[in-house]
């Protein structure tokens, strides 16, 4: 039996570190939004079956006549409200899938560079342990410091990632994780923790330094250097799908 792929796409933060009315998912990178760029990344992926974008209230009409059309989705997409933090939006969007079978991605809208090998093997990746997402070893010194910014220790890097998403998760398990962590009041700083509070392992796959997270000014201007060279990334979709399909 296939199990079905669901992606839950979060884009209903207000993006108030970009310092401009308009939410950063919606800033135009290159010709298009930047969530457009996010969502045709998932499209193009084929083992996904459905897409579910968790967006502010007042974000959802706009999203379907201005968002979706550009982006071209071709897969089943859906549009949920999301919540008032970025867990409580992950929530909504898990429960808009009735299914309890299946692997499910979960991303952050402002991350439109992800690769499609790198979601390839998050859904391999789930199916075979449960639970994964993408990260990169730490490459630069880590100091941990106090209240008044001053070290108090330098840590050993060999064993600290950088997470990053999408993280992908059997659905059993992320819904389980996320209703705990919901009826205790727990809040985390990714889904990742969510499951890690319940005992679970979380396998890392190594990631790439082009998925980024644009958050401000700054990751925008890098941004539109990567996006120069990244239609190639596009052509490549051919030769990544030959395992298209995962099994339970």
């Amino acid at each position: 039996m296939t199990a079905k792929v669901y992606a839950i796409i979060v884009a209903a933060g207000k993006g108030l570190r970009m310092q401009e009315a308009k939410r950063k998912q919606y800033k135009l990178l290159g010709d298009k939004p930047i969530l457009a760029h996010t969502l045709m990344a998932f499209n193009r992926c084929e083992p996904i079956d459905q897409i579910i974008v968790a967006l502010p209230a007042e974000d959802i009409e706009f999203c379907r006549k201005e968002i979706i059309p550009v982006a071209r989705i071709q897969k089943e997409a859906r549009l949920v409200i999301g919540g008032a933090q970025r867990q409580d939006s992950v929530y909504n969007g898990l429960q808009a899938i009735e299914n309890d079978d299946g692997i499910v991605l979960i991303h952050d809208g402002v991350r439109p560079f992800v690769r499609q090998k790198h979601l390839l093997a998050c859904i391999k990746g789930a199916h075979q342990h449960g639970a994964c997402i993408l990260g990169l070893p730490a490459f630069d010194t880590i100091k941990q410091v106090n209240e008044n910014n001053e070290i108090v220790q330098t840590r050993q890097r060999n064993t600290l990632w950088l997470a990053q998403t999408p993280q992908a998760f059997a659905l059993k398990l992320i819904k389980k994780a996320h209703a705990a962590a919901k009826q205790d009041g727990f809040s985390g700083t990714d889904d990742a923790s969510l499951v890690e509070r319940l005992g679970a392992t979380v396998k890392m796959i190594p990631g790439s330094r082009s998925n980024i997270k644009i958050t401000d000014q700054e990751d925008l201007l890098l941004a539109r250097a990567i996006l120069k060279d990244w239609p190639n990334e596009a052509g490549k979709q051919q030769s990544l799908t030959a395992d298209k399909k995962y099994t339970a």
